[in-house]
Order: C-alpha cells, then structure tokens, then sequence
C-alpha cells in the first residue's frame, strides 16, 4: 500500500490561515467526523434510543474499534480494547502487571520525563496497595542500567511529550524480562505517529490515548493492550460492570470476562466513538512506515529551519531522528509568550512548563510549504522581539 499524503490531507478540516502544529495534543477535525456523529444522534440515539445498543452496535465497538487501533501498534487482534480514560487504562494496566509480578518484588521503575498523570496514578496504587511498594523514577538514560531482580513493573511512556525522546521498547522489554519483571507501556504520543510493534517487542501492556495523533477529538476515549500469554489471567482491579463475563445476567459477585474485555470498565462513549471511527477511515490507507519515514523528512526540514533562523531557540529533542517521536521541541526562557506570538501569527504550537515550546510533525496533514510558513513565522517572532508584549505573557489555563 502506498500512502497518498494529499489525500489525507483532503480528510481534515483546517482553518484557513492556519498551520497546525499540535497534532500531538489535539488532532484536527477529519471531514467525516461531524456526519458521523450527527448519524450517531439523529439516526441512532434519536430514532433507535436504547436500541441503538445493539441495533447499532454500541456496545460492540470498544472491542472493534481496538482491533483498529491494534493494526497500527502492532498487537494481535482481540488483544485491545477502547473506552475510558488514558489515566483510567495506565491504573488497570499497572495494578494487573503488579498482580502477576514475581512474589515478593515491590518496586514499579520509571523514568522522571514520564508523563506525570502516570506517575500520579502510580502513587495513588501504590499507596492503596499498601504491601510496601514504591515508585523509583531515574533519569530517562539511566532506566536499562536501574532494571534489577527488584523491579516488579518497568513502567514507561514510549515517547516522552516534552522532548520527544524514544524509548527503545524492543530492548527495554527484553532487558525487563530478563530481570523478571513485567512492562506496561504508554503510547499517547506513539500511537499514530510512529511504527509500534508490541506483539514484536513482547510488551505485556500498553495504554494509549485517540484523540492526538489518532484524531478521535477531544474527550476521544482511551485504549488498552493485554498481551495474549496475559488475557486471562490478568486481574480487572477496576471491576466495571462491562468487564463482567455477563454482564445482563446482573450476578451480585464480579466474574471477569474474557480476554482483554475484562479491562472494560464503563459505559461505551457511542457519540465520542462515533467520532473514533470515522477518524479510523483515514489509517486504513496509510502505511505506518510510510508516515514515519515522511514525518523524519519533515522534522529533519523543520529542525534546520528553525536552528537557523532562530539562534534563541535550544534544541532538546534528540539529535538523531531515530530517537525521537513525531515532535520537535525547543527551550526558550519566554517560550509560553513565544509560543502565543506565534499562534496569533497562525502557527500553532504549545508549551511546556518551564521553557519548553513543542511542536507536533503530523504528515496526515502537513506539507513542506506548512513547515516552511511555520519556520517563517517563528523568525518574525523572534527577530522582532514580538514575543514580549503583554497579551502574550498572560497565562491562559491550557497551555
């Protein structure tokens, strides 16, 4: 299959005079998606209401929709599921890796760029938990040499979101393995962006978000991998009602379902999967190897221009294209301001606390014209200092 990239730009509403930047925060809207969900609400809700669960199929899209999603970061099919919360999934995936960990082992390792919702869910596990668990965050170089016969979970986000810095999930799952322990791997900033291989690399876990490079949109739920040798003896600790073996039967005491199904938790989101879907349509003509290969092309344009119009800018992505995701960032002292200056130049990007401006490679969309206006636009920032004027530097809630 060859990917024909004017074609799927043609898929995405983008407003005119604007090039966009942040698909690794928010994906832009696919042309399909509004008659999607008008389908989901005027066809469905409004004429089926609670029919639509099965004469619409509701309740079975979590698990079609995962075997979408599972073509594209290489998992078997059957072995994702979607709904939820990204937050919601990385608890379920870490408290069944922590279950099936070798008697005795405590520690759950990951890395101080991992994303911190992670980090937060971990600790409040931990706590409940209780046994005597700890987190141990070590700088992201350091984790391959901390992985011990102490470590129960390797838990980690492949590509960090603010550096863009990749993980090699191949060797870091081996290297786990070899100590005993198990992996849970976080895809936000991978899915859709990158080439993923879990079945290749022997993740045990994995969790991801749709609405970045995937383009679900906002709200768009989560997904969650269970590796085959795992499905059914993983632990639902969150036991919803759909993770149930039978679920209308209403049996007072939890019976898990089977496979991956167990991790589903609550109702399916119909209108907000309706969405999923139709911005599914466009991968099923894209080539995963493909896209990559055009996002380092367009990263590599992107980096050049940028280092060489705009010397105020510091470059903390990695170098080498090879270790780094589908984004580019910069650190600058007034990269909240510089970052405003630039989107009311049409130029969306976004910031990271401290100083760090980031910027999304997205080839679904973006051509070498958007990347050269993009460099353009940030040399006008700054070479005329526009970045310091005071609409600029008030912090609005998201950044």
């Amino acid at each position: 299959m060859q990917t024909d990239f004017d074609w799927t730009r043609a898929q995405f509403h983008l407003p005119e005079g604007v090039t966009y930047l942040d698909g690794n925060s928010l994906g832009p809207l696919p042309r399909a998606a509004a008659g999607r969900v008008a389908q989901a609400v005027e066809a469905e809700w409004g004429e089926m209401l609670i029919g639509g669960w099965n004469r619409a199929g509701w309740m079975a899209q979590p698990d079609r929709l995962g075997d979408r999603i599972g073509r594209l970061i290489g998992a078997e099919p059957g072995h994702v599921t979607v709904g939820d919360t990204l937050s919601v999934k990385v608890y379920q995936a870490l408290a069944a890796a922590l279950a099936l960990a070798p008697e005795g082992r405590r520690v759950v390792l990951s890395d101080t760029g991992n994303f911190p919702t992670d980090l937060y869910m971990a600790e409040g596990l931990l706590r409940a938990l209780g046994r005597g668990h700890e987190l141990v965050t070590v700088a992201p170089e350091e984790v391959e040499a901390r992985i011990g016969d102490d470590i129960a979970v390797l838990m980690l986000t492949e590509v960090d979101y603010r550096t863009g810095r990749l993980h090699d999930m191949a060797g870091l799952t081996a290297r786990a393995h070899a100590a005993g322990a198990l992996t849970v791997w976080d895809l936000a900033h991978s899915a859709g962006a990158i080439e993923v291989d879990l079945a290749g690399a022997g993740a045990d876990f994995a969790a991801g978000c749709t609405y970045k490079f995937l383009n679900g949109g906002p709200g768009a739920p989560a997904f969650v991998y269970v590796a085959p040798r795992h499905a059914e003896r993983a632990e639902a600790t969150l036991q919803g009602w759909l993770g149930h073996a039978a679920p209308f039967a209403f049996e007072p005491g939890y019976r898990a379902a089977p496979g991956v199904a167990r991790m589903r938790v609550g109702t399916p989101p119909a209108l907000q999967m309706a969405a999923l879907e139709a911005a599914l349509d466009v991968w099923e003509r894209v080539d995963m190897a493909e896209l990559r290969a055009r996002s380092i092309a367009l990263s590599e344009r992107f980096l050049a221009g940028v280092e060489a119009a705009c010397p105020q800018l510091a470059l903390v992505s990695p170098r080498d294209p090879a270790c780094r995701g589908s984004q580019v960032s910069f650190r600058f002292e007034e990269g909240y301001a510089a970052m405003q200056a630039a989107i009311a130049g049409g130029v969306v990007g976004d910031f990271r606390a401290p100083d760090i401006m980031r910027f999304g490679i997205t080839p679904l969309y973006l051509s070498e014209a958007d990347i050269d206006r993009a460099v353009a636009v940030l040399a006008e920032v700054m070479a005329s200092g526009a970045w310091d004027r005071p609409e600029f530097r008030a912090r609005a809630a998201v950044t």
